[in-house]
């Protein structure tokens, strides 16, 4: 065996050259290795991978990536390409500056010189910290990297619009802080129009410890992959059947900047957006979808644009604007995809991912799981800053939280405040435009039920709901709560479980409506949704009704015909009280 060994080793040394180098930048003397194949010739592609923090580029290369059978230097033989392992300064990169982004395309033009590499296929991976390194580089660098990897190195940076679509595999061990993954990948898969749900393929490489998930193909035919590793740590996965170095190898070569296939987005609707329609189910009806994309191609003409839902083609495009619509779609999760055709009859395609649900009852807080993020259909204002879903990457402001204390009443809650103090400046809706979701609702009588309580007021402040129409946002009807729970400002307290509470209310025209919550009128208010659950009762036309001052409705909860708040009315007319259109009589 350790002749075996020896003799790997010898072989290594005769087909690799091996070496260390420096480079100055920005006036620092910078260093590197680097492994160059023999025999390697011009215009082959590049990979930078950096080491983690308190490590160095030797460290990186002969201990992360090397075991007895398969080293970084054969993968690099067998598939020729250069690999770069730099050396941070101090053992330690720049995570969110351009230091170390300067290092990095001083080493790609050092490369490009030295070994004349393609300049459309260089790729940057890192370990940890670098690992953080290369989420920082993507939106800096994307036009100069084709590929991205992280191992066990969270996402610093969420996507630029400015940002091409990205390829993206992430690397991580179960044990190695796992639950911070998914959510960070998030934005990611939104950015590239991938599908959100993944594709999971479980003993990945017949290894029974590796599950790979896979979004997309989307936008340019990019994807997304998180290779899961169970029970691994903070360290790189060496086995035979999953070597690090090869799945990194594997993900990129297939990404190139230099494409001559063409590129297509749908650019309409977003990914994940959804139509909820609560109706009788005979006259349950979705409106139609107009689906647009772009499309291009570096060497040639597109020459057709498909669009599909599913596998069902609903329209082909000869010629700009590529354009098709979705008709009489019924409820089930669609996936719409468009397919470009170029004059050499090579092929690219798009995905995104549309719900269509036609409910009795809806959960609207069951995506309220991920901390620091905005759950899509959700928009916020705390009278400074507008937020609408799906966003993340928050450490401040409106945002969902997630409790951890021994005894809680939830384990996530959405969290929006009041800064000015001003009425109705701090507030968290459902359904408008910017948020990704459509709420239709027929007429008739529903329940909202929800828990509410405060985050750091210790006198409590009162929180109004209020359903309102998504156009022109007049109030259709209101409920007034005063919490009787503050958790304290800290997500680690432990909080009793509010009391549920009852909004009812009618709808008396079908339309698109808003959920709105609005904190209390001072400063710094706040409020803490845990739970809202709509429901309809019945479907009815409420009508027109009558009232006198002997019937009993809410005093506070009329409104005139625009919507505006008024006192119990003295004189005769029609107002909206609790949904309906009543015709007060004195």
């Amino acid at each position: 065996m350790k002749n075996s060994i020896l003799f790997f080793i010898l072989l290594v040394v005769e087909i690799v050259s091996v070496k260390a180098d420096n480079i100055t930048v920005n006036g620092t003397s910078r260093s590197y290795n680097v492994i160059v194949p023999k025999n390697l010739g011009e215009n082959r592609p590049l990979l930078i991978f950096c080491h983690g923090y308190n490590q160095d580029a030797n460290w990186m290369q002969n201990n992360e990536f090397k075991n007895d059978n398969v080293s970084m230097e054969a993968v690099c033989d067998t598939a020729k390409f250069i690999c770069v392992f730099p050396n941070g300064i101090d053992r330690a990169w720049d995570t969110g500056g351009d230091r170390d982004i300067n290092f990095i395309k001083a080493i790609i033009d050092k490369m490009a010189t030295q070994y004349k590499i393609d300049r459309n296929r260089i790729y940057l991976g890192g370990f940890s910290m670098g690992g953080m390194l290369t989420y920082n580089a993507i939106n800096k660098m994307h036009d100069i990297i084709a590929a991205f990897v992280s191992c066990s190195g969270p996402s610093v940076v969420t996507p630029s619009s400015k940002t091409r679509p990205i390829p993206l595999l992430h690397i991580q061990g179960t044990a190695d802080n796992f639950g911070g993954v998914q959510p960070a990948l998030n934005p990611w898969i939104k950015h590239n129009g991938c599908s959100t749900t993944a594709k999971v393929v479980t003993n990945y490489n017949k290894f029974s410890g590796a599950t790979m998930h896979t979004w997309g193909p989307g936008n340019d035919g990019v994807e997304v992959k998180l290779l899961e590793l169970k029970d691994k740590g903070h360290w790189i996965c060496k086995e035979q059947q999953v070597y690090t170095g090869k799945e990194i190898w594997n993900f990129c070569k297939k990404y190139s900047l230099n494409k001559t296939s063409p590129s297509v987005r749908i650019t309409s609707p977003a990914t994940g957006r959804k139509y909820i329609c609560f109706a009788p189910k005979e006259d349950t009806q979705f409106p139609d979808i107009t689906i647009t994309a772009t499309a291009d191609d570096p060497n040639g003409i597109i020459e057709k644009v498909e669009f599909y839902d599913g596998t069902k083609l609903i329209a082909t495009c000869t010629e700009k604007p590529y354009q098709a619509i979705l008709t009489g779609a019924t409820a089930a999760k669609h996936t719409l995809k468009a397919v470009a055709t170029d004059n050499d009859g090579e092929t690219s395609s798009a995905t995104i991912e549309l719900t269509l649900q036609a409910p009795t009852s809806l959960t609207v807080s069951s995506d309220f799981k991920e901390a620091n993020a905005l759950p899509a259909g959700w928009t916020t204002y705390d009278s400074s800053e507008r937020r609408s879903g799906y966003s993340g990457g928050y450490s401040s402001g409106c945002r969902v939280l997630q409790f951890t204390g021994s005894s809680r009443g939830f384990n996530y809650g959405l969290y929006f405040r009041n800064i000015n103090g001003k009425a109705k400046q701090g507030w968290a809706k459902y359904g408008l435009s910017d948020g990704g979701t459509t709420l239709s609702l027929a007429p008739g009588h529903y329940t909202l039920k929800y828990r509410i309580c405060n985050w750091n007021m210790a006198n409590f402040g009162q929180v109004e709901l209020y359903i309102e129409k998504r156009t022109g946002g007049a109030s259709i009807a209101s409920q007034t709560y005063m919490p009787n729970i503050n958790i304290g400002n800290v997500p680690s307290n432990n909080f009793n479980t509010p009391a549920q509470q009852s909004f009812e209310f009618d709808i008396t025209e079908q339309g698109d409506y808003v959920i709105a919550v609005y904190s209390a009128a001072s400063e710094w208010s706040d409020c803490i949704v845990g739970q809202l659950i709509l429901t309809n009762n019945s479907y009815v036309a409420t009508g027109i009704d009558s009232y006198n001052v002997n019937r009993s409705l809410p005093d506070n909860n009329w409104f005139d015909l625009q919507g505006r708040k008024v006192n119990k009315p003295s004189k005769s007319g029609l107002y909206i009280n609790s949904g309906r259109k009543i015709f007060f009589v004195p």
